[in-house]
């Protein structure tokens, strides 16, 4: 089998985990767009045409693609386990009365597996459900259209959970609209052959009580780890991963970046990502001075933390030991292009080997600064994915890449 290893962010893709959008996109209306972190509705068919473009060109450069929704039903598949998530996935979607509870469980009865996954991810209108003992609260806000809220951030699976090394974290997200994405990966990773038989550490579970999204998770090599500090990620969130990597794992540093707490910068992968040994994309934001804190470990229960102030090519330079690193801005440094293209995750590239990207063909300025900067570009059709304010990485959960020498 093959393993579940991430040890940077450019070895070659051999396996990630996606989620082709689905249903939960039809159930995106205007009134509560803000309440589900959306600022438009994508156009399904579109969005599924190019998602589709997306994994067949990651299975065409040698990566196995292995669906969220898939997974999830092959667990789902042990009607114990079913009625165990049902139950935890009614209460995080804060349904509290027993006559629907009741009425839930006996929608999902005749469903197969997979029908429950999707009809759980697209969400569940009033007008599906019949409760036969309601109470007061199941019938007096009945404006709202929604039992159970769809899940249309779903496809992007880069941020329920993380592979770092030979383990992950199961995120617990910042935002209510997020917070039941990483329930799927939770009986996925305890419950899943392809995680149990893996033997993954767990380097942060989603009981916690700090947010840490994997968009703030890069892996630079196979002894640092980049997090975002940003209104997603707490600093508590980070320090607790930090200890479990030092406790059991063969990192030894991680670098924390102190982002904006601003949606422009909401993740750290939205302003910076790494391209290739040397070469990094950026929101020309960051380019610094940046405060930073290395955190090391001092012993076996103690950490080290150095807080720094420096330009962000020297922080590479000096963290990955480099003797110099190229940062290419998104728009090439325009001002008009770069904000154009970064509210379309022009950084947000994803890396498929050494100096290979998956991108949105519609930031062509940052695209052909990536070219003129020897980076192989392969961009993929996105007018319906980007309205989701996510890029190629975003959209992506590797959770195995080929070692890189370096």
């Amino acid at each position: 089998m093959m393993p579940i290893e991430i040890n940077s962010e450019i070895g070659r893709l051999r396996r990630v985990l996606l989620h082709r959008p689905n249903g939960e996109l039809e159930n995106l209306i205007p009134e509560y767009l803000g309440r589900l972190l959306f600022d438009d509705i994508p156009y399904l068919v579109i969005a599924q045409k190019e998602h589709d473009t997306f994994a067949s060109i990651l299975k065409d450069n040698g990566a196995e693609v292995v669906y969220l929704e898939d997974l999830a039903a092959d667990v789902l598949d042990d009607d114990a386990i079913r009625e165990k998530f049902l139950d935890e996935f009614f209460e995080e979607s804060g349904i509290t009365s027993k006559g629907l509870k009741e009425s839930l469980k006996t929608y999902f009865e005749n469903m197969s597996p997979k029908e429950a996954v999707l009809k759980l991810m697209s969400g569940i209108r009033r007008d599906e459900i019949k409760i036969k003992n309601y109470t007061l609260a199941d019938i007096i806000d009945d404006d709202y259209p929604f039992y159970i809220d769809p899940m249309p951030n779903l496809y992007f699976t880069r941020d329920p959970a993380a592979c770092i090394g030979n383990g992950l974290t199961i995120n617990r997200m910042a935002t209510a609209a997020r917070k039941r994405e990483s329930l799927f990966i939770k009986y996925i990773y305890e419950n899943h052959p392809m995680f149990k038989e893996n033997g993954l550490k767990l380097w942060y579970d989603r009981s916690q009580p700090f947010s840490i999204e994997g968009g703030d998770e890069l892996v630079l090599n196979d002894k640092i780890v980049a997090i975002g500090c940003s209104e997603r990620t707490s600093p508590q969130a980070i320090e607790l991963t930090a200890r479990n990597l030092f406790r059991d794992s063969y990192f030894e540093k991680v670098l924390v970046f102190e982002l904006p707490k601003s949606r422009a910068f909401m993740h750290l992968d939205t302003v910076f990502t790494m391209v290739d040994y040397d070469k990094f994309t950026i929101h020309p934001g960051v380019e610094g001075p940046l405060s930073i804190y290395e955190i090391s470990k001092y012993s076996e229960d103690e950490i080290y933390i150095e807080h720094k102030t420096l330009p962000l090519d020297e922080i590479l330079k000096e963290a990955l030991g480099l003797p110099s690193v190229r940062l290419i801005k998104c728009g090439n440094g325009d001002v008009i292009a770069s904000g154009r293209e970064q509210w379309n995750d022009g950084s947000n590239t994803l890396a498929i080997a050494p100096g290979v990207v998956v991108t949105y063909d519609r930031n062509y300025i940052t695209n052909e600064a990536l070219k003129e900067n020897g980076v192989k570009v392969i961009a993929i059709p996105s007018s319906e994915l980007s309205r989701g304010r996510g890029g190629p990485r975003c959209m992506s959960m590797p959770l195995y890449r080929e070692p890189v020498l370096w």
